[in-house]
């Protein structure tokens, strides 16, 4: 499957910033979905998680403020960011799954990936 993840761009702290993973080439259904993001300097780490059914996990450091969603119908997944914060910065990837049914937060465990959009929150 062919990932596009887009929606980055450079914002001030405390605001918001709503990013998309299109999946193309194969059925979306029954894939656990995923973001990732890789700060300058640091090894790519788990962002948030989601399984066909909804089903969710996200990163201590972001739940109450990021959320994770998918459009099974439209081949689409979703990361809506708000209050964000310097250390939030990064370029932000997003993953495919198959043959599993609950969230994943080990990057080994995806197939295939986007090639990442990059997300800059500073004054």
């Amino acid at each position: 499957v062919q990932l596009q993840a887009s929606g980055g761009g450079l914002v001030q702290p405390g605001g918001s910033l709503r990013l998309s993973c299109a999946a193309s080439g194969r059925s979306f259904s029954g894939s656990v979905m995923g973001w990732f993001r890789q700060a300058p300097g640091k090894e790519r780490e788990f962002t948030a998680s989601i399984t066909s059914s909804g089903s969710i996990n996200y990163a201590h450091s972001v739940e109450g403020r990021f959320t994770v969603s998918r459009d099974n119908a439209k081949n689409t997944m979703y990361l809506q960011m708000h209050m964000l914060k310097p250390e939030d910065t990064g370029v932000y990837y997003c993953a495919v799954a198959y043959g599993y049914n609950r969230p994943l937060r080990s990057p080994r465990l995806y197939n295939d990936w986007g090639q990442g959009t990059l997300v800059t929150v500073s004054s």
